[in-house]
């Protein structure tokens, strides 16, 4: 097999983020539209990712958000977004590189984005979680709950749809 010394993969990884950037630069400017919220995941000890410890202790490895209602700020670089939230009643303020993004859904459109986090952002990411020592059975456990911006809970990817491009294909 050639090697591809172009990097599709990185160009469409940056392209993909740049719909997540563009889309919630729309949001910091005019508000969301309609029903329209958005569930975003990221690596919570990535490299750039500023969380207070409190939050840092409940999700060491990676935390979703939702911007719906209660949130507040929300700033958009070229690089990041940053964003006041409440969790428990209390204010906090998130800086989440696009780098650390794993996921973005929009329920009310069925659109999701999933992402590959780069290497060096993996590699960040597990360099600062503690060493663990291996388990000898691997217990069977729930995923871990989404952390909340609003009072009501919501449920991540609710009425999302993945589609397939070939369903539009001429055949």
């Amino acid at each position: 097999m050639a090697t591809d010394h172009i990097r599709y993969d990185v160009l469409a990884r940056d392209a993909l983020r740049g719909v997540l950037r563009r889309v919630l630069t729309d949001a910091a400017e005019h508000g969301l539209p309609g029903e329209h919220h958005f569930f975003i995941t990221f690596l919570s000890t990535a490299e750039g990712v500023k969380l207070s410890p409190r939050l840092l202790a409940q999700y060491p490895e990676e935390m979703t958000i939702i911007l719906q209602h209660q949130f507040w700020d929300l700033v958009v670089t070229e690089d990041r977004f940053e964003v006041g939230v409440s969790f428990g009643g209390i204010p906090e303020r998130l800086v989440v590189p696009f780098a650390s993004v794993k996921s973005f859904v929009d329920p009310t459109a069925s659109f999701q984005l999933l992402f590959e986090p780069s290497e060096e952002i993996a590699d960040a990411a597990a360099a600062k979680l503690p060493a663990v020592p291996a388990p000898s059975a691997l217990p069977v456990t729930a995923p871990a709950p989404a952390a909340e911006s609003q009072d009501e809970p919501a449920k991540a990817g609710e009425g999302a749809e993945v589609v397939r491009l070939d369903r539009f294909r001429k055949k």
